[in-house]
């Protein structure tokens, strides 16, 4: 029996040996649609060409290893529940979508995978995109690095017409990693812009 054609992989005709080509093509496929982590450590390269360009006082989203600027708002403090008014931002926040807290015999394959369940709201990156457009309202400029997901909700109501955005050329590594990422990057400049040079 044919197994099903993945949306943008060509049908592989069966055959009687391995065809490592198709199961290439299904391995990349699954990814691109769905990431085994949801988060992504910002390229130090381009992080300092968009701080000479903006000169950072603030990342929003860190851990205490991969912090960008000397002020940071870990998961600990939580970024989303605090003021970014006046700051320049660096937002390159988890790219999962948000998780609900398990229910009693929750059976999430996810859950399942990772070993344990979840007991609290787990924000995703339409909650951090949501929280940069409202603190540009309130006078942050807040520069985010994304996943182009053009179609998404998040990206319609927050970043279409509201914001300049710049399509990155090819696919970023991240963290040091040895291969592109599996899906295309954005960067985002919400709110005032600051001259060139400084504040």
């Amino acid at each position: 029996m044919r197994s099903a054609a993945l949306v943008g992989a060509r049908r592989c005709p069966p055959r009687k040996r391995k065809d490592v080509s198709c199961e290439v093509e299904l391995m990349v496929s699954k990814t691109l649609f769905s990431s085994e982590t949801a988060e992504w450590e910002t390229p130090q390269e381009l992080f300092d060409q968009l701080n000479k360009e903006f000169h950072f006082t603030l990342d929003v989203c860190a851990t205490s290893e991969n912090a960008k600027c000397t002020r940071y708002f870990t998961q600990e403090v939580n970024g989303l529940s605090q003021s970014w008014a006046g700051e320049v931002c660096w937002m390159n926040p988890p790219y999962g979508e948000p998780e609900q807290p398990c229910k009693p015999k929750c059976h999430k394959k996810k859950c399942k995978k990772r070993g344990f369940h979840n007991d609290r709201y787990i924000p995703g990156v339409c909650d951090w995109v949501k929280k940069a457009y409202e603190e540009s309202l309130k006078g942050a400029t807040v520069v985010c690095l994304l996943p182009a997901r053009t179609e998404t909700r998040w990206f319609h109501g927050y970043i279409l017409g509201k914001a300049e955005v710049r399509f990155i050329k090819g696919r970023l590594k991240f963290g040091g990693a040895k291969h592109g990422a599996p899906f295309p990057s954005i960067i985002v400049v919400l709110g005032k812009r600051r001259p060139a040079g400084g504040n």
